[in-house]
């Protein structure tokens, strides 16, 4: 990564031409009149509710990563995407997000308030309508995948474990959508799981957000299977780190979660600024992520173009 391209990172868009804008963590989306949505991808990245730094090229990898495995999953359930005019930017039809996060789990890690680590240690064995038995590893493998549902916060408030009890009785889905939303999941983990095992790596835990389309059908949204929404481990180095009792190396954003945490109480604490070696590497683990994951090589943005010039140039047909 040379200087140039360093300083080549979108902390904020500035699209005032497109309508309807909602800022999100590390997404600007915008509706259009017809019921599409353009969602751009920042470089910001975001962790306990929070965002903590803005990394280079992170926002091209995530979308660039996320249009693998859309295409790669696409005969397992419907999903949102309807063009890419921009290495940044996806167009998808718009959708009403159930207020649900999905999250598969397949080994006992994590560092946050919902990991089910955390609740864990914490002496907790009863989480997520499930009872965890005694005597379980840190970051060792459960006996198959759970599902570990969260609230789905739509103003950067907290996302809280849920039961299907839970989910069921406060009417956040109806039964339908979440045998449809549950199935839905554990099919993806699957094929992330089975693609990842073939390229060294070990799928540990990952989120799917779903929304419906105009005909009520049950939609993936977001993204799926990038280092932000998911955890990998290498797996010829998780032998090792399990029986040493240290932190599986990984590519996703878990070290930067570590830094911060041994720092502050994340939630509540000002973060303290990262370090500018730290969000360099970082970035190099994005460029990694990607070209383990899709097997071709990363071609980071050109350095005589204005990130914001290009995007106003790929999304011009649209204001």
């Amino acid at each position: 990564m040379t200087v140039s391209q360093a300083g080549q990172v979108l902390a904020e868009i500035d699209l005032p031409e497109l309508p309807n804008h909602y800022r999100g963590k590390v997404r600007d989306n915008y509706d259009l009149a017809d019921g599409r949505r353009i969602i751009v991808a920042s470089d910001r990245l975001s962790a306990f509710d929070r965002i903590l730094a803005s990394i280079p090229f992170k926002g091209q990898i995530l979308t660039q990563t996320a249009r693998y495995w859309f295409e790669q999953t696409a005969d397992i359930c419907p999903n949102h995407v309807l063009s890419y005019p921009d290495p940044n930017v996806v167009v998808g039809r718009r959708l009403d997000i159930l207020p649900v996060e999905m999250v598969v789990r397949e080994y006992l890690a994590g560092t946050t308030g919902t990991s089910v680590l955390t609740l864990y240690k914490q002496g907790q064995r009863d989480m997520y309508g499930l009872t965890l038995p005694d005597g379980l590893r840190d970051n060792g493998k459960l006996p198959e995948p759970i599902l570990t549902p969260t609230s789905k916060e739509f103003d950067g408030g907290h996302d809280a474990p849920l039961s299907p009890r839970q989910i069921l009785d406060q009417g956040l889905v109806s039964s339908a959508q979440w045998e449809t939303m549950s199935a839905y999941a554990l099919a993806l983990f699957a094929r992330g799981r089975e693609l990842a095992a073939e390229r060294g790596l070990i799928l540990v835990d990952t989120k799917y957000e779903f929304g419906l389309d105009g005909e009520g059908r049950v939609i993936l949204a977001d993204e799926i299977h990038t280092p932000d929404s998911s955890r990998y481990w290498f797996a010829d180095s998780y032998p090792k780190a399990l029986a040493t009792g240290s932190r599986p190396p990984s590519f996703d954003k878990d070290f930067v979660r570590s830094w911060v945490a041994e720092r502050c109480d994340p939630y509540t604490d000002p973060i303290p600024e990262i370090p500018a070696d730290l969000i360099a590497e970082t970035s190099k683990v994005y460029v990694s992520a990607f070209e383990k994951l899709t097997g071709t090589v990363f071609e980071p943005p050109p350095v005589d173009e204005v990130i914001h010039d290009r995007l106003r140039r790929n999304l011009a047909e649209f204001f």
